[in-house]
């Protein structure tokens, strides 16, 4: 079955600008991703081709990177999606005025593995990429015109990961 997702963004803002905040993803001043409120992007090395991690339980590879303009991340098989058959990308899309900058999921899974997606992974992945596309708007602008807020389903879900995340915590340490 399709797991797709796409969030994008228009920017007032020079194609250069928008690529450089696309090009700290993973770094230690990355400008994109929610790591205050979210598991933090991590590499075992620079964001670069063959660079492998993800965030919290969900795994992938660095399959393409142009720095400026596009990341494509295959996942790899393992964690919270290991049966996503795909990949997800971040891109940045000039034009005649604003740029856009666009994240896109594009998988295939069984129907467990869609219905986990729709239940669980879904309305988190949208709310991190809402969070992160803030983030993007903050850098450039100074403000973020219309934040995005956490609905019920998410504050939910992320409370018993939480739950679910202290528990492993403790018995790993007896």
């Amino acid at each position: 079955m399709k797991i797709d997702s796409r969030h994008e963004r228009s920017f007032q803002a020079k194609t250069d600008s928008l690529g450089s905040i696309l090009d700290t993803l993973s770094g230690p001043e990355d400008r994109l991703w929610p790591r205050e409120t979210w598991p933090p992007m991590l590499f075992n090395g620079s964001l670069a081709r063959g660079a492998k991690g993800g965030h919290g339980a969900v795994r992938y590879e660095v399959e393409e990177y142009v720095p400026g303009r596009k990341v494509v991340f295959r996942f790899d098989g393992t964690g919270l999606t290991a049966d996503f058959n795909g990949h997800h990308y971040f891109e940045i899309i000039p034009g005649n005025g604003p740029v856009i900058l666009r994240h896109v999921i594009a998988a295939r899974g069984d129907f467990k593995t869609w219905l986990k997606w729709k239940v669980v992974i879904e309305p988190l992945h949208d709310a991190l990429l809402e969070d992160a596309l803030d983030r993007v708007e903050l850098a450039l602008t100074g403000r973020v015109a219309k934040p995005a807020a956490w609905n019920i389903r998410v504050n939910i879900l992320r409370n018993l990961l939480a739950k679910k995340r202290r528990r492993a915590e403790h018995t790993a340490k007896y």
